[in-house]
């Protein structure tokens, strides 16, 4: 008894410290639907892309590469490299992680 509400006081604990880092640096969260579809196989670079608004045309432009490089890159048909991830990153407002791909 005793070890359950000490296990359930840090855990209490353990989220107000998250809360209180949170709200001293907010970022950005991302709506349900766009995480579902991200995790119903759609690659998150096309998701994240949508959810933006933006074309593979307007991503491109404000990458500095192609609308057929983004489609291919969508597709799994080319990889990004470390540049190019991180300018994506950017232009789409997300950490360049969320947008590396996995076999």
């Amino acid at each position: 008894m005793e070890g359950r509400r000490i296990e359930a006081t840090l855990e209490d604990r353990t989220d107000a410290t998250a809360v209180r880092a949170f709200l001293k640096n907010p970022t950005e969260t991302l709506p349900d639907a766009v995480v579902s579809v991200i995790l119903g196989g759609t690659p998150s670079l096309k998701a994240l892309r949508e959810h933006r608004g933006l074309t593979r045309a307007g991503l491109a432009k404000a990458c500095a590469t192609s609308a057929v490089y983004i489609s291919q890159i969508e597709r799994g048909e080319r990889r990004t490299g470390r540049k190019l991830l991180a300018k994506l990153g950017k232009a789409l407002h997300v950490e360049a992680g969320l947008l590396e791909q996995h076999d």
